[in-house]
């Protein structure tokens, strides 16, 4: 088993770890009273986000906590249209509001600022070096951006939660307009990602959070199609660095997933029974995921039991422990810390 100073990063690159190396989505939020007392500062999420000093001290915070594997930047999948020129604003009660991009002047004006889109997003990179510098030489920094398909159904839609039903009918009955809008968020995401991964960032997640709605051929087009151009760049400019594919909700289109995206590890949402993911995807593959985020808020043996049929499940291939989705705000302290716990005591039978 490699000895390489960061156990995260080497289970993402296909190796064995001795332990399960583990970070949690959203492990930088609302359950830790820290996260709130900074929140408090800066009422306006947008401005947060593109805050150097604050989105550093917040991703740090459960690292010092808790002392993770890795630590994921905080920001938000939407700075990418926030910085092609889309209105965007956090309401109370309504998550992410925005001037919907629906025509081909619409997407005209993106495409026009897409040169310029990368470093409008300057203060993230801030963000990224400020993390890099202050974390221990063992833990991962991951850097992300929304997928392509995700970030357009806000784009179109105006918003999150909701029936997705005019980016459905954009896709199927404009399928070349909507490519057109694929084909600069690609642009756009690789740019931004390529400057993360400059800035310090080890390892990068791309979040398709609403991948399951698609059927299967859509599946292949607009999630498949663009993250398989994504990866290929940023394998062409970084070749060292894993790129973690996260379609939640793909259920049998993962295979297909993994094997044509270019994706080093990918990560699965709590829907998917570890063993039929230790028996369907390629074996050379880390897989990341995928307890439960509602068994973390329970605690006790409901959550180390679920957790432990992932460690058992996948014990003789590369993996990073993870949720299913994010922590959500209600989540006891106590609970994080009883898994971490856990997780560092867990061994390989064949670790020395």
């Amino acid at each position: 088993m490699s000895q390489t100073q960061r156990p995260l990063l080497c289970a993402l690159r296909g190796e064995l770890t001795a332990r399960a190396p583990f970070w949690f989505m959203r492990q930088a939020g609302r359950y830790l009273p820290e996260y709130r007392a900074v929140r408090a500062q800066a009422p306006d999420f947008v401005r947060f986000c593109l805050d150097p000093v604050r989105a550093a001290e917040v991703t740090l915070q459960p690292i010092r906590r808790f002392g993770m594997d890795g630590a994921i930047l905080f920001a938000d999948i939407l700075l990418i249209p926030h910085a092609l020129g889309v209105d965007l604003a956090f309401r109370e009660g309504e998550g992410p509001v925005l001037d919907p991009v629906t025509d081909a002047a619409g997407i005209a004006r993106i495409a026009a600022a897409v040169p310029a889109s990368a470093a409008r997003l300057d203060p993230v990179y801030e963000t990224v070096a400020r993390v890099r510098a202050a974390l221990p030489d063992e833990t991962t920094l991951i850097g992300f951006a929304g997928s392509p398909w995700t970030v357009a159904s806000y784009m179109v839609e105006g918003r999150g939660g909701h029936d997705f039903l005019a980016v459905r009918r954009m896709a199927l009955a404009q399928p070349m307009l909507f490519q057109a809008m694929i084909d600069v968020l690609v642009a756009a995401t690789i740019d931004y990602l390529d400057r993360q991964i400059a800035a310090g960032a080890d390892a990068i997640q791309l979040f398709d959070s609403w991948s399951g709605v698609l059927c299967a051929s859509e599946f292949a087009r607009w999630c498949i199609a663009p993250t398989h151009a994504i990866v290929s760049a940023l394998r062409r400019r970084h070749p060292h660095v894993p790129v973690i594919g996260f379609a939640r909700g793909g259920g049998t289109g993962l295979p297909r997933y993994a094997a044509e995206t270019g994706i080093d590890a990918i990560g699965l949402d709590s829907s998917v029974a570890p063993t039929w993911a230790a028996a369907a995807l390629p074996t050379t593959q880390c897989l990341q995921g995928n307890l439960d985020p509602l068994l973390l808020g329970i605690g006790g043996t409901a959550m180390t039991d679920a957790a432990a049929e992932i460690l058992a499940a996948w014990r003789a291939r590369p993996f990073v422990f993870n949720l299913g989705h994010g922590i959500t705000p209600d989540v006891p302290v106590a609970h994080v810390e009883q898994l971490c716990a856990m997780l560092r005591s867990w061994r390989r039978a064949d670790a020395s």
